[in-house]
């Protein structure tokens, strides 16, 4: 008679339960953007085994890793969640997924090269350096040679800034780093790429008896001035500044 040693599956431990549901992610995903019709991989999962890891990306979602071992103590973690586009030469070059587990003094993060294919597949993951991933996904979605391009996806208003940037540039009105930066503008407002800016809460402006005093004698003044250009400028109308000396005289 063999007898045959069942893994423990019991508790969070259990490999065959549902691995998303024990994940914790840090951050909420960024909204769906760039190439609309990349839009309709949202929703979706991809899966890649390698050796002993099982790999799932969810585009605009997340990407996780789990071993495939019946350790009690299996890896089973998140290496991004979606954030934002990377962009060079007017291209989406790739997607961002960050803020994942946590990895010694830093978070997880991946980016995904998206390549063209005659299926849509993850292809490949590798780790080039400590925490950071690189993985390759192929899609039919990316194969024209115009579907990555970034100025199609803005709305005609940014689309109108980007134009006018270019314009400022080719007359050195701005110089190369100012019109990056106006680029960048116009992405985050787009919702490609996460903002950086700092928003500061303005301070409050608490009214006392001497601001309002001077409020209401800076409006008597301007009332009194008001009158007075009123009542003269027939008689400016009437004369002439003798430009030698700067005289007024009556024609």
């Amino acid at each position: 008679m063999k007898i045959v040693e069942e893994p423990n599956t019991f508790g969070l431990n259990n490999p065959f339960l549902a691995q998303g549901s024990r994940l914790q992610p840090r951050v909420t995903p960024s909204p769906v953007s760039g190439p609309a019709h990349l839009h309709r991989l949202a929703g979706k999962c991809f899966t890649l085994t390698e050796s002993t890891y099982k790999y799932e990306f969810c585009p605009f979602h997340n990407i996780t890793q789990h071993e495939q071992s019946f350790r009690w103590n299996a890896y089973s973690g998140i290496l991004g969640i979606w954030q934002e586009w990377e962009i060079a030469n007017n291209s989406f070059t790739g997607m961002w997924m960050r803020e994942g587990d946590a990895c010694g003094t830093r978070n997880r993060e991946t980016k995904v090269i998206l390549v063209c294919s005659s299926s849509s597949k993850l292809a490949q993951v590798s780790e080039p350096s400590t925490c950071v991933y690189s993985l390759t996904f192929e899609t039919p979605l990316v194969c024209h040679p115009h579907s990555l391009l970034v100025y199609p996806t803005l709305s005609e208003k940014l689309q109108t800034e980007w134009d006018e940037a270019e314009q400022a540039q080719y007359e050195g009105l701005i110089t190369e780093q100012g019109y990056n930066n106006l680029l960048r503008d116009i992405f985050e407002d787009a919702g490609l790429l996460k903002s950086q800016k700092v928003k500061v809460k303005p301070p409050e402006v608490v009214a006392n008896s001497d601001t309002q005093n001077s409020l209401q004698k800076c409006t008597e003044v301007c009332i009194f001035l008001n009158f007075h250009i009123v009542r003269l400028s027939p008689t400016v109308k009437d004369q002439h500044l003798r430009g030698d000396i700067g005289i007024i005289e009556p024609q």
